[in-house]
């Protein structure tokens, strides 16, 4: 059947929540400001934007939020040039490759996602790369993956999102696409975002094309 797939990036295909997590606190603690125990979950799914000025104006760094920005993707971009694949995340592309088209939805800064492709050769599997730094609006909200859909030319009832986390869900959900969650180890979605999941997996090596048209078919 003639479907299309919209993964997600950080936490969906790379462990990188964490480096995201450890280089804002780095950064935040170097430029005056207090970390918050809750700050990483916070900001799973903000634009660069808008986790720029999170760190600004609600974690005290006296650092303009552009600047904040720049030098904060800088890092994450450098320490991702060797990217912490997730385990089964390069055969599930490929599998999946061979029979749909393949998106990117991703909340990371597009020199990010870029960076991880180009390191990984998946850039040679999407179709099509959205960052959320491009739409009005970041994860939770739809925006992303409705730019994802626009790009593709896909229908959104033909389409299924990998996702990890509880905004991700919700911003895939809020496109109408069917979810497939593969809910993160470190930052697990809620229950009330899992269940509006088409389908749980509990890792990549689960997913495959007949999970695809399974979860379309819903």
């Amino acid at each position: 059947m003639r479907a299309d797939v919209i993964f997600d990036l950080d936490g969906t295909l790379i462990e990188s929540e964490q480096i995201w997590r450890d280089v804002r606190h780095e950064f935040v603690m170097a430029n005056g400001g207090q970390w918050r125990p809750d700050a990483a979950a916070a900001m799973i799914g903000m634009r660069t934007s808008e986790w720029a000025r999170y760190l600004h104006d609600d974690l005290g760094v006296a650092v303009a939020p552009e600047q904040i920005a720049e030098r904060v993707v800088t890092a994450v971009a450098q320490r991702l040039a060797k990217p912490p694949v997730l385990p089964g995340a390069d055969a599930a592309l490929h599998r999946l490759a061979r029979d749909f088209r393949l998106g990117l939805a991703s909340s990371a800064a597009l020199r990010v996602a870029q960076t991880v492709l180009a390191a990984t050769g998946w850039d040679a599997l999407f179709a099509v790369v959205v960052s959320a730094d491009e739409v009005a609006r970041g994860k939770p909200a739809p925006d992303v993956y409705l730019r994802a859909l626009e790009l593709l030319g896909a229908d959104s009832s033909r389409t299924a999102a990998v996702e990890d986390s509880a905004n991700g869900i919700r911003s895939a959900h809020g496109a109408r696409i069917a979810v497939v969650a593969i809910p993160n180890r470190d930052f697990p979605p809620d229950v009330a975002a899992l269940a509006l999941a088409t389908r749980l997996l509990p890792n990549l090596d689960a997913l495959d094309s007949a999970v695809i048209c399974e979860t379309v078919r819903k």
